[in-house]
């Protein structure tokens, strides 16, 4: 996702600024990315540019810039809003919510009874691997570590088109994807589409 858009950074003529040293990086950061073939319709992407101020002035600046930015941006991939800052912001997931679409005929008593005693539960205690960094093996280096996921589980809904999990997130940490099919006891082929993530909550501090 990074790539996509530095990529359609460079095609609409937006200058994103570099970091120093001897391999510079563009400043472009995505605070919460998504999950292997997760969908989302609320992602955040942060890039610093090179912006002359007079522009800033401009009020339809922000409607331009999106317009070109999104004439680059390969199909299935939707600007929904641009805003500028003009102080460097770093912004902390607090909530996101999962869309599970479960198949009808899992859609059942038992996994609703599963969602209750996992709700009336006091703490859900899960095996969660922990890769070495810097390692080239990380398969045959990882480690098993026991986290409480019970904390970062704020609500499961459960309709007649699937499950909705609202999932708290700190600098403690969240619940992962899969650790939650694994809690309620469901694999993708009991899903009748890609889960989505929605409605995800933001804090922005100054730096």
């Amino acid at each position: 996702m990074l790539r996509v858009f530095q990529r359609a950074c460079v095609r609409a003529g937006i200058s994103v600024l570099y970091s120093q040293g001897f391999n510079p990086r563009p400043k472009i950061s995505l605070p919460l990315p998504r999950p292997v073939g997760v969908e989302s319709d609320d992602e955040l992407l942060c890039l610093r540019a090179a912006v002359d101020p007079d522009e800033l002035r401009i009020a339809s600046h922000e409607s331009r810039i999106k317009a070109e930015l999104f004439a680059q941006l390969p199909e299935g991939c939707e600007l929904l809003s641009v805003s500028t800052a003009r102080t460097v912001r770093s912004f902390q997931p607090c909530s996101a919510t999962y869309v599970l679409a479960v198949r009808p005929e899992y859609l059942n008593e038992g996994l609703r009874t599963r969602i209750k005693r996992l709700l009336a539960s006091e703490s859900l205690n899960i095996q969660r691997q922990i890769d070495k960094k810097n390692s080239k093996l990380k398969t045959q280096n990882s480690k098993l570590k026991n986290v409480d996921v019970r904390v970062f589980l704020k609500s499961i809904k459960m309709d007649d088109r699937g499950i909705i999990v609202q999932c708290n997130i700190s600098s403690a940490g969240s619940i992962r994807v899969d650790e939650i099919l694994r809690l309620l006891e469901l694999d993708e082929d009991k899903l009748a589409l890609p889960i989505r993530r929605t409605n995800v909550q933001w804090q922005a501090d100054e730096l």
